[in-house]
Parts: structure tokens; sequence; C-alpha cells
């Protein structure tokens, strides 16, 4: 066994200094810590709580998995006697070992025992905690904060950011669809029934980039959004009878008052040409980085060490990136841009226009607002 290179050690070392650091500096912040606990043992926030530890476990894991196999490619690329003989795997192959394993018992077994283990979790927690039911519905009397199931927190929140019926029906179509899609428009062969994150470095970043961003979503519509939707940090106290008199406006009537032009305000044709050429530049420029980073080779922190390396990489794209666009049509292309700045892009800088700006819409027209 390969004892750890100090290299290593010394990142593991960082990272854990590091996640003490944000712990010490969440545990600080907390001013009710009451409050924080009857969020978190809440019975249907159960779920969430559980993903804030296995979301990044079994991303851990999967990472983990992922580095072991691209170590061994890359030996096996140097070694093509070795890659002949070798049991393809994140292990050598050792004497004893079969090289082939058969579907019964050992799969059926493992699946088998992840079933009942499953089982157990559940009968246990239907036994110790109570299902989250209230009595009937009453008009007269509303919750405060009214909230969704936990799986449908992350549409509730997009509508603090979109046109209920863009937030309520074209986004969640919009990523359905490129969910759907997405396989057709993937020309790389490679990946397919191993983790690997240097063979599919752009898609996996992508993928997570949409996964996680929509667990944020979630974890911002539990935790952070108290009576009447109003945004408290978590272990803040949620206030009844706090007021926030943020100035919610389009982005259309920020730029007259800069600007002096108030035609933008008055005339409803110029001001959807305006939101159309807003959005329409911000897609090209989407568009613009995205190809940008579907070009771009492994980031190493070596490249941060100066301006030069930075700029180089930057820059000089990578051969196996350019060897993938090479075999992608434009119609995969183009559907691909399409679906990325569409979730991808659109949704985090929309929500940041919204938090750190008040802007409520981009492009305001006679019959939609995004």
């Amino acid at each position: 066994m390969e004892t750890p290179k100090p290299n290593s050690r010394r990142k593991k070392l960082i990272w854990l200094i590091v996640a003490i650091a944000l712990l010490g500096l969440f545990i600080y912040s907390v001013e009710d810590w009451h409050q924080l606990w009857k969020i978190t043992s809440a019975a249907d926030n159960v779920p969430i709580v559980a993903m804030l530890f296995l979301v990044p476990f079994f991303t851990w894991l999967g990472v983990r998995q992922a580095v072991a196999n691209d170590n061994l490619i890359g030996t096996l690329e140097a070694d093509p006697k070795l890659a002949k003989s070798h049991h393809r795997k994140a292990e050598p192959w050792r004497p004893g070992w079969a090289k082939e394993l058969h579907v019964w018992p050992y799969l059926v077994r493992i699946e088998f025992l992840a079933a009942v283990i499953v089982t157990v979790i559940l009968y246990v927690w239907s036994i110790t905690l109570n299902a989250p039911l209230e009595e009937p519905a009453n008009p007269n009397l509303t919750m405060n904060p009214s909230k969704a199931p936990w799986y449908f927190l992350g549409l509730q929140e997009m509508l603090v950011y979109f046109d209920p019926w863009i937030a309520g029906v074209v986004m969640p179509s919009v990523i359905m669809i490129g969910l759907m899609v997405f396989p057709y428009v993937d020309s790389n062969p490679l990946g397919n029934g191993y983790y690997t994150y240097r063979q599919r470095r752009f898609a996996v970043n992508m993928f997570g980039w949409g996964f996680l961003m929509w667990i944020l979503l979630i974890v911002i519509g539990t935790f952070i959004r108290g009576p009447g939707w109003i945004w408290f940090w978590p272990g803040q106290t949620w206030d009844h009878n706090t007021v926030v008199f943020d100035r919610n406006r389009d982005l259309h009537e920020i730029v007259a008052d800069w600007t002096g032009l108030t035609i933008l305000n008055t005339n409803w044709v110029v001001k959807s040409i305006f939101g159309l050429i807003i959005v329409s530049a911000f897609f090209l420029v989407g568009m613009l980085f995205f190809h940008w980073l579907m070009m771009r080779a492994p980031f190493k922190l070596r490249y941060l060490k100066s301006w030069s390396a930075f700029k180089q990489w930057a820059t000089v794209s990578g051969e196996f990136e350019r060897k993938l666009l090479a075999h992608t049509s434009l119609l995969q292309y183009l559907t691909f841009q399409f679906f990325a700045v569409s979730v991808l892009l659109a949704m985090p800088v929309k929500l940041f226009l919204r938090l750190a700006f008040t802007i409520k819409y981009v492009w305001v027209s006679g019959y939609f607002n995004i």
C-alpha cells in the first residue's frame, strides 16, 4: 500500500482547517439556536437535513473513485503492455482474483442488502417521526410562512426571481426537456459504466453546477425564507413583525433613472425592444462563456502562480477538448448552448440581480416578463 505523499497530506490538512474555520464561523453567527432547532427538527425537513450530509458524502465518494480511475487510465496509457493484461479497475489485479464476476450471487446480494437496509431505515423513520399532516385548511387562518413540500421548495423559491408563468411552467419544462436531450447532444463516448473526471470534465462540471444550484434553492426555501417569505439568515429569529422596504424595480426603470430616458418607462414598445436587446446580448455572452469553458484544458493550481501561466491556460485550448468539439454537430452544439444558457447561467444571474440589486425583471413586455 502506497504511503500518502506530503503534498497530499498538506492539502488534506488545509481542507480540514478550512472546514473547521467555516464551522466555527457558523456557530459564532447563530443568534437563535431554538429557532434553528425548530426548523431543523421539523418532520418535513428531515430529508433536507439528511441531504446536507448525504450529498457532500456521495459527491466526495464519486470524485474519489473518478480520481482513482483517472490515475489508472494515465498509468495504462503510459504502459501499453500493462494495459493488455490489467484488470481495468482502480486497483491492480492480484493472483486469486476472478477477472469476471457473475450477477448472481454477487451483484444481487449487494442489491438485496441495500434494499433491506433502506427498508429498515424507512420503518424506523415512520415509527419515530410523525407524518407532517395538519388539520384541514382554514381560509381564515393561513400559515406564515406557507411552504410547499421540500421537493417543491425549489420551484417556490424560483417564484421570487421569475414571472409566475416562467417559474412554474417554462423553467421546469426546460429543465426536464434538457435532461432528456443532453444524452443525445453529448458527443463524448468515454465514461460509460465507470467514474471518471478527466474524460468527462465538462459534463461532470455542468451537471454538478445545475444539481447543486437546485439543492441551494431548496436550502434557501427551507432555512432562510421566514414569515412573509423574507430573507432571514440561518440562526436569526423569525420576527413576524419585520417589514422589508426593498424597492423591487425592473431593469428599464433603473436605466431610465440613470440616463434620463423617460421613454423607457412610458412607451411599452421601446421597453420591450430594450429588454429584447439585453436578453439577446446575455445569450450571446453566455454562449461565448460556455464555448470558452468547453475548450479549456483541466485547470490546475499552478496556473495561479503567475499571470502568464493563467493567461496561457485561458487562451490555449486543450487537445482532448478540440477533438470533442470537432465530433459535435452544429445542431448538438446549439441545443446544448440554449439549455446551458437558459438554465445553468440565467438562473444564478437572475438570483444575484434580485438579491444584490433588487431587480425584478430584465425584459418586460405585454405578454411575459423575464
